[in-house]
């Protein structure tokens, strides 16, 4: 399917990149700092962004990071992003980290982290932009989307109730 107007399926921008990890990004435990994952995720997440908004986009939240299990030095550490959710000028990120070592290309990525992003689409002055609508081809995109509506969700009615708890202070 070609972009349109009418809007993008999730396949369109999906992104993924890889690296292998070395001693330079090892914490006092001698594994990958969470912050290296965090920064190769948020640059895959803004990859996808970009190619679903068709220009400039910025990380406005990490809604949600889970390690799931540790990366050692010398892995090579893959990333996939797709769009879960598209809406008038945001878009929720949604992306998978696996880890394999180096040496050993009979094993499979072991699933290390997710992550959910928000990014916002902008223009040349920095303002928001609009953003082409989601349009899910599969039930797991489906899925996927209807998932990020509930974290959406979730995200403004914690922001309602932390400005109304301010307000009457």
């Amino acid at each position: 399917m070609s972009p349109d107007a009418h809007g993008r399926p999730p396949s369109y921008a999906r992104v993924s990149l890889a690296i292998m990890t070395s001693g330079r990004e090892a914490n006092l435990l001698g594994n990958i700092h969470g912050g290296e994952i965090v920064k190769l995720a948020d640059s895959t997440a803004g990859a996808v962004a970009q190619r679903h908004s068709g220009g400039p986009a910025v990380t406005a939240a990490l809604d949600e990071m889970a390690f799931l299990e540790p990366v050692h030095v010398g892995d090579i550490v893959r990333t996939f992003g797709q769009v879960n959710w598209a809406g008038r000028s945001s878009m929720e990120i949604g992306v998978r980290v696996e880890a394999q070592p180096w040496n050993d290309p009979s094993t499979t990525g072991l699933h290390v982290a997710s992550a959910y992003f928000v990014f916002v689409a902008i223009d040349e002055d920095g303002h928001a932009r609009e953003v082409p609508a989601l349009l899910p081809e599969t039930p797991k995109e489906v899925r996927r989307m209807r998932e990020a509506e509930i974290r959406r969700a979730h995200r403004l009615a914690r922001r309602a109730e932390i400005e109304s708890g301010r307000a009457g202070t």
